[in-house]
């Protein structure tokens, strides 16, 4: 099984991949695949910005075949203005995940910090740390917005709430 994590936004989307092999020893076997960013110009319209999110999503989709896709939702803003463009990203990958058949789930962030460090509050570092562990990595990508998909997708399946096979 292969999980898509999405940390949304319009200039950069933060994606990680993972994928659950078999039981070994009654566990999961946890296997990072990649990550990276999707990044749009701002020099390009909303529309442009969208299509470009759209056409790399789905290349990845394409080129991993995930079988879920989990996304960061972020409810509230600090900033209006980036409110909207923000949700905007996120109708166009929901979009592109419809598209493909992938079922889609969101978290919060409070909820990923929860499960991935057992504490909702927790500082940026230790939930990069503790992915690190969980995925047995020496280092994570440098963006942080990557590893918090990685983080995300990490979520889905730390929760129970999609089964292997």
């Amino acid at each position: 099984m292969v999980i898509l994590g999405i940390d949304p936004g319009l200039a950069t989307i933060g994606y990680g991949l993972i994928k659950v092999g078999r039981k070994i020893n009654g566990e999961s076997a946890l296997k990072y695949l990649d990550c990276g960013l999707i990044e749009t110009s701002p020099s390009f319209g909303h529309p442009e910005r969208l299509q470009k999110i759209n056409n790399d999503l789905s290349k990845l989709i394409k080129r991993y075949r995930p079988d879920f896709l989990a996304m960061e939702n972020v409810f509230f803003f600090k900033n209006l203005k980036t409110a909207l463009p923000v949700s905007r990203a996120e109708g166009v990958i929901m979009l592109t995940a419809a598209k493909n058949k992938l079922p889609v789930f969101t978290f919060t962030p409070l909820e990923v910090k929860m499960t991935i460090t057992g504490f909702g509050r927790a500082e940026k570092e230790v939930l990069q740390k503790n992915i690190k562990k969980i995925l047995k990595l020496k280092k994570l990508h440098k963006a942080p917005d990557a590893s918090d998909a990685l983080g995300v997708a990490l979520t889905l399946f730390l929760r129970g709430l999609v089964k292997e096979g």
